[in-house]
């Protein structure tokens, strides 16, 4: 922050006249939303009694971005969540929860249940024709390192970011020091964040980098995404997404799509979960997965296949590993996603679909109803049929969203019921939760 700071101090002393520092600010952009959230959790668990949490917050982001001058802009972006009306049992996911997790190894504690304020984004950026260069706090979204706004808030990182533009596509270049999860209002080292206490035990070290390769190209029907992600001393994370889109004479659209992801433990990791005894129960990390889908759309109706698959291997710490708020795999759903392994010092964990041996069939129907004078309301059904061989039985999921926009106003209901909800620790075991029902109420007025 310290550098942002002296940044823009060094660019504003070196304007040539007052009215153009005036005009740099004046013709900025303010914009921002309010957004209301309720979230209610139903956990049946076999031998164990029922439990039942909610809660309600209100918050949003409040952003303002300069004007470009001389290929300059710098902007920020205030961001707050404010539970109101708590119960006992608090649901915190809304809230602070990785705050609990960091600081009193509780998710859902006192520290989980207080609201919050932070400077999400604080940024200082120069454009010269294709080439973009930008420092500070930003909210990105790539396949494994992602912004993540299921909550009421999203997740950033703080680090600096070249892009440059071809003719069809770009590549780009990130150094990413901090990450700040959506439910905390703390800029923690990135992978510190992901390992937790166990961080030095691990690497070697107290915090760590993540440096990322990009590059998107894209043609007439198909396109192309790449990414390395590159963590010394932690691991090494590459991912790929080939994509074809057409719209057939017979008014059909169709999209295919298919995506690979590999992951590999580096240097001091690479050694250090090798031992026995380790976090991971001496086995190293090594991921493979793979997923395809098929997306067929005519008028206002929309029609999903997805399949992943994590490979297995026995001898290996196989599931992926995700501590950034990434859910890539085609198959994710509301509830069936990654996204407690981005709690803080939680990254080896993992949750149905990206566990090793996992494969995911997703069916979904999208429908909107213009057509009928009705205008803005869409529904979604989404089913999940999660299989691996180390489930005592399929985790099944079954979503339902019905959703209203109407110009910068949008609300959400959503229905969230899991069969067999499972999850995986550090060293393989799997535990299952027989019924998880959610639901939310999610209001988002922009302006």
């Amino acid at each position: 922050m310290k550098k942002i700071i002296l940044l823009s101090l060094i660019l504003i002393a070196s304007a040539q006249a007052a009215n153009s520092i005036y005009s740099w600010f004046e013709e900025g952009t303010l914009k921002g939303n309010v957004k209301y959230y309720y979230i209610e959790t139903q956990k049946d668990k076999p031998n164990a009694a029922s439990t039942s949490a909610h809660a309600n917050a209100i918050g949003g982001k409040l952003s303002y971005t300069t004007a470009n001058w001389n290929g300059f802009q710098t902007g920020a972006t205030f961001m707050t969540t404010n539970g109101f009306a708590l119960p006992n049992v608090v649901d915190a996911s809304i809230i602070g929860r990785d705050n609990g997790v960091r600081l009193e190894g509780n998710p859902s504690g006192e520290i989980a249940q207080a609201s919050f304020a932070v400077l999400g984004e604080a940024f200082l950026s120069y454009m010269y024709k294709d080439f973009t260069a930008l420092y500070g706090r930003y909210v990105i979204k790539t396949p494994l390192i992602h912004a993540k706004v299921v909550r009421l808030l999203p997740s950033s990182v703080q680090g600096a970011f070249v892009d440059y533009k071809l003719n069809k596509g770009s590549v780009g270049a990130s150094y990413l020091t901090h990450f700040k999860q959506r439910t905390s209002d703390k800029f923690v080292n990135i992978v510190k964040h992901a390992l937790g206490d166990n961080t030095r035990a691990i690497t070697g070290d107290d915090k760590g980098e993540v440096v990322v390769l990009d590059g998107l190209f894209k043609g007439d029907v198909s396109s192309v995404r790449l990414y390395n992600y590159y963590a010394q001393d932690f691991m090494n994370s590459f991912y790929i997404d080939v994509n074809f889109k057409n719209k057939l004479a017979s008014g059909w659209t169709v999209h295919a799509g298919y995506q690979y992801i590999n992951q590999k433990s580096i240097g001091n990791a690479d050694n250090n979960l090798n031992k026995v005894g380790s976090l991971t129960g001496g086995q190293r990390i090594s991921s493979n997965a793979f997923g395809f889908k098929f997306v067929a759309g005519y008028d206002e109706s929309k029609f999903n296949f997805d399949f992943t698959k994590v490979l297995a291997d026995s001898n290996r710490h196989d599931s992926l590993v995700l501590p950034w708020d990434g859910t890539p795999l085609y198959s994710n759903m509301i509830t069936s996603n990654d996204l407690f392994q981005s709690n803080y010092g939680k990254a080896l964990n993992a949750d149905s679909i990206y566990i090793g041996g996992t494969a995911g069939i997703k069916l979904a129907y999208t429908q909107k109803y213009d057509f009928t004078g009705f205008k803005g309301f869409k529904t979604t059904f989404s089913y999940l049929n999660a299989r691996n061989s180390q489930f005592d039985k399929n985790q099944r999921d079954y979503n339902a969203v019905i959703a209203y926009g109407i110009g910068n106003f949008s609300l959400a209901l959503k229905g969230i019921w899991v069969r067999h909800s499972t999850s995986q620790d550090t060293v393989g075991n799997i535990s299952q939760i027989d019924k998880l029902t959610q639901y939310r109420v999610i209001a988002n007025l922009k302006f």
